[in-house]
């Protein structure tokens, strides 16, 4: 190792945790990680992922970064080329930073020259946007006279709405500590610092008070502290979390954080925050932080926690919905907030050792964190759903980034999970073939793990410390291996399964002792020592609380860690909404190499429900092919489901054949969603969004039209539409009128004639009648509202 590298390690370890000590404080986690710098992923599943975010994800990033302006707003604002703010929103800044943050991880793993002089590229830009006293915010500096309209005239006084200036500087900061701590440069770190010695000087006790309307400034604060030993950033860390309490639940600021007992608003803000105030409580000793964030993790768990560890149900904010109420098809669940909940888990272990962090951590990782990337590296998910037919597919970029680079900063931090370490324990966190060399027990201890986990659940540590040395080793039981999948009662296993983990050490059964879910091993370790760990992976069936109501009478399915999907693509007809299961029936595992990079998939038996024409239910017998949820929309778009009905009656039956399901739809603005009109799905009411519906958003006070196109002249003398209305806060309302149009033999679309009165009801269907016409096409004419869009749930015609 050349000792450049070696140096820029025992920085990372040493500062990192060290550097408190520096400014005369003494406290910090009594539990520390083992830097990802320290393990060297060797195994089939993760090593290939950190290889492909190196390859393929960062560069595509960084492409984008350029092509689409964010890094022109740079060279804009440092003059180094003429121009105006290029981009669509001030917090685009963070692109830019959150991919340098990943990249530096990256080169420590994989040496690339020619990466690393392109970071240093875009920090030259960055210095150049820097205005003289430090602040760095393109929006304002490239021209204060024509700011976007979420930016106050004055510097920092929208910070608390939706400036995002102290958010911006919350990612320099993260990136500008690992890109000191990767390659020993100082350039990126002095420019941070320059930034921070701003905020300290522009707020605090008798200075500004704007609290931040993003969180994250509060974690990079603490970074910076424990790299440059100032206790001021620590202070005014604390002193930003302090003063919330004057705002709304969107951003947390409702309550002082110590009052708050429920995770409420946007769900990003939200473990940028609780993970903030973890690092405080720390490093502070806050137990009145700690006492919230206790109750703020159960509530999440017990109430508003998706199978997938997905957080954020409602769309509308990108946050919290009441409890219990956690909808598939419309799940929000943002890829950033999954990447927030690991932060915030593994602090929270950091600070309690207790494994039911890294039960949710590991639930969010290997499910609904990953499903945010596509296999190939270069694809996104924005939201992750639980349901879908068809309307979602994953995208090269987003207006707003944030996911796709965050993804980046994260992916090639996923090996510094895996151990952690106090006085006189080391803890086995993560099942992930690996190398590890570790500063413990007052030597080098290298740990030799192998696996096939996911798929495989024997688990094989080989421990060869420097001198015979004793310790404990704690191996993580998971919950699902212990008849819980998560912790909390939101969810269980439908039976308990009956198969006990096993430890063997050194080839001997080990009777260990579980405290904290951890088998905790103690022994006098010698080089060549090694502990097997068997974890049984039966496929298990869950059910959901029943106040759940998407999820009454229905099943999922996990196998290890992995919750289980069924897709169009493995599925008869391409169809799965419609399958029923019966528990009783338990599918078979079979890993296929050749499948979606080689997964492990379920086979069994399932019901399809289709519906008659005379509105009887049909039940046939079909297989249905599950894959992990992880893996979804990889081969295109169609229908997924996470939750099976185990009763008919919530199924999605196959619609039976009539005019409107037989027809071409199409309409005068065309979406994924326009299916929703004929699947012959009735919602409970006009705001239902566990249903699929169609809507003309953003457009208002226009006219607006579907139609259904026949093969041949077909008699039609009704029609009825049930409406989609998102009010009070939703963008589309009823129509200020409509009505039916037919084609006729001209080619000309004629209105109906005596129609009867055409309704504008909500929470029903509005039928009309007219006079019978025979036409090859009908179309449904809609007036929008003039501050709105309209929707329609479904509409019918015989």
């Amino acid at each position: 190792m050349k000792p450049k590298k070696l140096q820029s390690l025992i920085v990372f370890i040493c500062l990192t945790w060290l550097s408190s000590f520096a400014s005369g404080q003494e406290k910090d986690y009594p539990i520390r990680p083992v830097p990802f710098t320290k393990v060297q992923v060797t195994d089939d599943f993760w090593a290939p992922r950190i290889r492909l975010n190196h390859d393929v994800t960062i560069p595509i990033a960084l492409k984008h970064c350029y092509t689409t302006g964010r890094v022109d707003n740079f060279m804009i604002a440092g003059k180094l080329k003429p121009g105006k703010f290029c981009t669509e929103y001030p917090f685009d800044d963070t692109d830019v930073y959150k991919i340098i943050e990943g990249a530096s991880y990256s080169i420590q793993t994989f040496p690339d020259k020619n990466l690393e002089a392109r970071i240093d590229t875009l920090i030259f830009y960055i210095g150049k946007a820097q205005e003289p006293d430090g602040y760095l915010y393109t929006n304002r500096t490239i021209d204060s006279t024509n700011l976007h309209e979420w930016v106050g005239k004055k510097r920092w006084e929208k910070a608390p709405e939706l400036s995002h200036e102290l958010y911006n500087c919350g990612h320099l900061f993260e990136a500008a500590v690992a890109h000191y701590m990767a390659t020993g440069k100082r350039s990126l770190l002095d420019i941070a610092i320059k930034n921070a010695d701003l905020l300290v000087r522009d707020f605090g006790p008798g200075k500004l008070a704007y609290e931040p309307g993003h969180q994250v400034v509060e974690m990079g604060l603490v970074k910076m502290y424990r790299v440059t030993g100032k206790k001021e950033y620590l202070d005014l860390a604390k002193f930003f979390l302090d003063i919330r309490g004057k705002g709304t639940d969107y951003s947390q600021d409702h309550k002082k954080v110590t009052e708050q007992t429920e995770a409420v608003g946007h769900a990003v803000r939200a473990m940028y925050m609780y993970s903030g105030m973890a690092d405080v409580a720390a490093i502070k000793g806050e137990q009145a932080y700690l006492r919230a964030l206790k109750l703020i993790w159960k509530d999440i768990v017990d109430y508003k926690f998706y199978i997938t560890g997905g957080i954020g149900a409602a769309g509308g904010h990108e946050g919290f919905g009441p409890k219990y109420d956690l909808p598939n098809m419309s799940a929000y669940n943002e890829t950033c907030a999954s990447i927030g909940e690991v932060y915030w888990n593994h602090r929270l272990f950091l600070l309690h050792g207790d494994a039911k962090y890294y039960d949710v951590l590991e639930r969010v990782l290997y499910n609904g964190l990953i499903s945010g990337v596509s296999l190939s590296g270069d694809r996104f998910f924005y939201p992750n759903p639980l349901e879908s037919i068809g309307q979602h597919a994953r995208s090269e970029w987003f207006g707003c980034a944030c996911c796709p680079s965050n993804l980046c900063r994260y992916i090639p931090s996923v090996p510094g999970y895996i151990y952690a370490v106090d006085k006189n324990r080391l803890y086995a966190n993560l099942f992930i073939g690996s190398n590890a060399h570790i500063d413990c027990f007052g030597g080098t201890l290298e740990v030799i793990q192998k696996t096939g986990y996911p798929w495989d659940g024997e688990v094989t540590f080989q421990l060869n410390p420097d001198n015979n040395t004793v310790f404990e080793l704690a191996v993580r039981i998971p919950g699902w291996a212990r008849n819980q999948p998560v912790p909390g009662n939101l969810y269980a296993f439908r039976t308990n399964d009956s198969a006990t983990v096993k430890i063997l050490l050194n080839g001997k059964p080990y009777a260990y002792t579980l405290s904290n879910g951890y088998a905790i091993i103690k022994n006098n370790w010698k080089k060549g020592d090694r502990v097997t760990l068997s974890l049984p992976m039966p496929v298990r069936y869950i059910k959901a609380h029943e106040q759940v109501a998407a999820n009454r009478h229905k099943t999922a399915i996990q196998r290890g860690p992995l919750v289980y999907c069924a897709e169009w693509a493995d599925n008869k007809n391409g169809h799965v909404l419609n399958l029923m299961l019966d528990t009783t029936l338990v599918p078979s595992p079979e890993f296929r190499p050749e499948m979606l990079n080689g997964i492990v998939a379920l086979t069994g038996q399932a019901s399809s429900v289709s519906r008659n024409s005379d509105g009887t239910t049909g039940i046939s017998k079909e297989t249905i092919t599950a894959i992990p949820y992880y893996a979804w929309a990889n081969r295109g778009s169609g229908e997924m489901a996470v939750w099976f009905a185990t009763q008919p009656s919530v199924a999605r039956p196959l619609p039976a054949p009539t005019l409107a399901s037989s027809g071409k739809i199409s309409a005068s603005f065309t979406t994924k969603t326009l299916m929703a009109v004929n699947d012959q799905m009735i919602p409970e009411n006009s705001n239902d969004r566990n249903m699929l519906y169609y809507h003309w958003w953003p457009m208002k006070d226009s006219l607006q039209w579907i139609q259904c196109s026949f093969t041949k002249p077909e008699s039609i003398s009704k029609a009825a539409v049930y409406w989609f209305d998102d009010g009070p806060w939703g963008g589309c309302r009823v129509p200020e009128y409509w009505k039916i149009q037919y084609l006729d033999k001209n080619g000309n679309w004629e209105d109906v004639l005596n129609p009867a009165a055409y309704g504008t009801e909500k929470d029903q269907f509005n039928p009309v009648r007219f006079d019978v016409v025979k036409t090859q096409g009908l179309r449904l004419v809609v007036k929008l509202p003039r501050e709105y869009a309209s929707g329609v749930y479904e509409w019918t015609f015989e």
